[in-house]
């Protein structure tokens, strides 16, 4: 791998790491800052100037990758489906990265209940600790847990599509966004080339466009993590955190083996790709997962290393990774295989193995069509829990109590849910021949940045 590339790996882990230690001061010295900022108005200036400006930071690179997130999946998706010429081979791609989808979701789920029937988490917590948790933050989760309704499955697939393709454009519908993309590119295929090859060769010019601001947006990345962590870290509840521990060890126990230990091992099998190859490729991906915990603002980005890091061609790339990125909710499954046993051990409901079953066909069904976007794992959780009977009071009891660490699960969870995107558009540009080698890749990376490049590698 080329060497600039390797050297924003690095800066985007060096902000991580300084925001993540400048977040954990001011919480630690949060009362000495507020006593500061209450005695000394000039004081107290600099704090909320300070505060808005780091928020400020985060949020405008986060909505400088939204804002690439939809012409990217448009143009690039409209350039591959018109120059397939093969309905036959869309289908297969389409096939393929559906069952592999739904597959490893409900694999991810079945880890996280193996793992919270192990650890028991719910068990930790008295029953004094449990009601002074939930008490605390039952207001905040009663707008998610009215808002959550159980998945349709015909209106699910009704939905994938648009009643107005330009108002899925605004909206970033992406699942709309995709059929769209498909809808034209193919449509592209069956009208004359004189007339189709002007509008091929504009959408084509545009995702060269849109790719070079992503390349310009990631200049920031570094500082932008940084505001990001930090901003998470400053107003982390440590007290909760302790009190959940275990929880929190099971989620990311579960976490952890999905991503190190499933998704290499499928990898090696399917495609002979080694884990240090899979892992450098996806580097940025994976970090700017975790500090912004959006797979769908992550998606510029996650297309990026696919494509150009990782060798999958633009074809699976562009349909691979958008469907991704709404329906593949690996991580966040597994949260909810966790959570659901959590919260029935918190308040002594036995779920039996057909309730555990019905959790991991529930949880599967409403990953698709989830928006990627952070705090959407609650939402989703409330469906499940209903689907095995828990009762209101119990329910909302519960999602108060982890509430209050939601946010630091999120992160990790979004990050296997990217990761698994990438795993997924590697085994299907394999199995189409289409997944460039390690040499290669390189080879490339090197001549578009200028660097030497070994023609015999």
């Amino acid at each position: 791998m080329s060497k600039p590339r390797l050297a924003l790996h690095w800066q985007i882990l060096v902000g991580m790491l300084l925001g993540m230690v400048a977040g954990l001061l001011v919480n630690v010295l949060q009362g000495p800052i507020d006593a500061a900022m209450a005695s000394h108005p000039f004081v107290a200036g600099i704090g909320q100037f300070t505060a808005s400006a780091n928020g400020f930071v985060g949020d405008l690179f986060l909505r400088g990758l939204r804002f690439i997130a939809v012409p990217i999946v448009l143009f690039s998706l409209i350039v591959g489906a018109s120059s397939l010429n093969d309905l036959k081979k869309l289908s297969r791609i389409g096939g393929r990265t559906i069952l592999i989808y739904l597959s490893t979701t409900a694999f991810a789920i079945s880890i996280g209940l193996v793992a919270a029937n192990i650890a028991q988490p719910g068990t930790w917590l008295s029953a004094e600790l449990r009601d002074r948790l939930a008490s605390g933050a039952a207001a905040a989760v009663e707008g998610k847990v009215a808002a959550a309704q159980a998945p349709d499955t015909w209106a699910t697939l009704l939905d994938l599509v648009p009643q107005n393709p330009f108002a899925a454009l605004a909206e970033g519908n992406m699942l709309q966004v995709v059929f769209t993309a498909l809808a034209v590119g193919v449509a592209l295929t069956l009208i004359p080339k004189e007339k189709s090859q002007p509008i091929i060769q504009a959408a084509d010019g545009l995702n060269d466009v849109i790719i070079k601001l992503v390349q310009a947006v990631m200049v920031v990345a570094p500082v932008a993590v940084f505001c990001l962590i930090a901003k998470v870290m400053a107003t982390m509840g440590f007290e909760v955190l302790g009190a959940l521990l275990v929880y929190c060890l099971t989620v990311l126990g579960g976490l952890l083996v999905v991503t190190f230990g499933f998704y290499p091992l499928v990898l090696r099998f399917f495609t002979g790709i080694k884990p240090k190859r899979f892992f450098s490729a996806i580097a940025p991906a994976q970090l700017l997962a975790f500090s912004s915990s959006s797979s769908s603002a992550t998606l510029p980005v996650t297309m990026e290393c696919v494509e150009e890091r990782l060798g999958a061609g633009e074809d699976v790339t562009s349909f691979v990774i958008p469907l991704g990125a709404t329906i593949n909710m690996d991580g966040t499954a597994l949260y909810q295989g966790v959570a659901a046993l959590f919260i029935a051990q918190l308040y002594g409901i036995d779920l039996s193995f057909g309730d555990q079953v019905t959790i991991v066909l529930t949880a599967t069904l409403a990953s698709v069509g989830t928006a990627g976007v952070p705090g959407v794992g609650l939402i989703m959780l409330v469906i499940v829990l209903q689907a095995v009977g828990i009762g209101d009071d119990a329910m909302k009891g519960g999602i108060a109590i982890i509430f209050g660490v939601d946010r630091l699960l999120d992160m990790c969870r979004t990050t296997t849910n990217v990761t698994g995107d990438c795993m997924v558009a590697a085994v299907v540009a394999h199995a189409e021949g289409d997944l460039a080698s390690e040499a290669a890749v390189a080879a490339r990376l090197a001549r578009l940045e200028g660097g030497p490049v070994d023609e015999n590698p």
